[in-house]
């Protein structure tokens, strides 16, 4: 199933950081594609300590064939690759943030994970990157496409093109 996965990263090397994240996504059993990247966006952060540095953020969207808990078990293993602890505040800075968004038209929720990522509809830092890939995109529960959610958001944090190319 099409699947969007949201890729963050404010500490160290933040574009060798999202670059090594998608290459390690794209490694994982039951992932092919990608079947889109976004661009690269510089956006301050969200719920965040006031003194940590802005993320880069970007949105990959790939074909995945397996169970989402699975696919989820996964990201969170390449975040702990990268030096993400398990145990960490909410929303502290962090070398590789990676949040699956959609998965086809999968509603999903319980203890472990909710499909499509809870807040989606309200963060530009996601919508403007998955505005690249899947502007058209109509998120189950949601009246509106992708761009008409980027267009209603009422959001005070800014979101600024940083890099067309992951290799810059």
């Amino acid at each position: 199933m099409r699947s969007g996965i949201a890729l963050g990263s404010n500490l160290g090397e933040r574009l060798a950081n999202l670059r090594a994240g998608r290459d390690w996504v794209m490694a994982l059993p039951g992932v092919t594609g990608p079947l889109g990247s976004s661009r690269i966006y510089e956006t301050e952060p969200v719920g965040s300590e006031p003194d940590a540095g802005p993320f880069l953020n970007a949105v990959i969207e790939v074909n995945y064939e397996g169970q989402p808990i699975a696919l989820m078990d996964a990201l969170q293993e390449i975040e702990a690759r990268m030096g993400r602890p398990s145990k960490r505040p909410r929303n502290a800075p962090r070398t590789l943030d990676l949040d699956i968004l959609y998965v086809g038209n999968l509603v999903l929720s319980n203890d472990e994970i909710v499909i499509p990522h809870p807040r989606l509809h309200l963060r530009g830092f996601v919508l403007t990157p998955l505005n690249d890939i899947r502007p058209d995109l109509i998120l189950p529960g949601q009246q509106r496409n992708v761009a008409g959610l980027l267009r209603a958001l009422n959001e005070p944090a800014s979101v600024a093109f940083f890099s067309d190319s992951w290799d810059a």
